[in-house]
């Protein structure tokens, strides 16, 4: 099985509404055993909301409760990206996992690379919640700006 983030399979549940439909993925994986999934949604976080992002840390940080998730209102929504993460992959065995495919940047989603913290449009090092969780599992973790490297997995 593959995981893949639900908005680059063109499923509206980016924090704007929209999604990040990657035709290239979908061609990829059209005949491949997938499971989607959008922590954002799973924890109950409206389409569209605000935007949030990780603040002094990562994903990584989050999980050990050493960093928070807010949005751009300033709530804390660290919780809700948890629950999402822990929602998101219930039910799911790790050891059935060939990889996954998430979405750059985003707080539950990003895989080297999240934004600031600052809401500056800039990046840091680091994973979003779930990228996170999942490499602890042992779980490779690929953007969808790594189309080459997903294909070399395919052969």
């Amino acid at each position: 099985m593959i995981l893949v983030s639900a908005c680059l399979m063109g499923k509206n549940c980016r924090y704007d509404g929209g999604n990040q439909k990657d035709l290239k993925l979908i061609k990829l994986l059209k005949d491949k055993d997938i499971s989607l999934l959008c922590p954002e949604v799973e924890a109950g976080l409206n389409t569209p909301r605000p935007p949030a992002e990780i603040i002094k840390g990562d994903g990584c940080d989050v999980l050990q409760k050493k960093a928070q998730v807010l949005n751009k209102k300033g709530e804390d929504v660290t919780d809700s990206f948890i629950r999402g993460c822990q929602k998101a992959l219930a039910g799911i065995d790790f050891t059935e996992v060939e990889f996954a495919v998430l979405k750059s940047r985003s707080p539950s989603c990003g895989v080297n690379k999240i934004y600031s913290g600052k809401f500056d449009g800039k990046l840091k090092k680091g994973s979003g919640v779930t990228a996170a969780f999942l490499k602890g599992k042992g779980i490779a973790v690929y953007t969808e700006e790594e189309i080459d490297k997903i294909i070399g997995l395919m052969k």
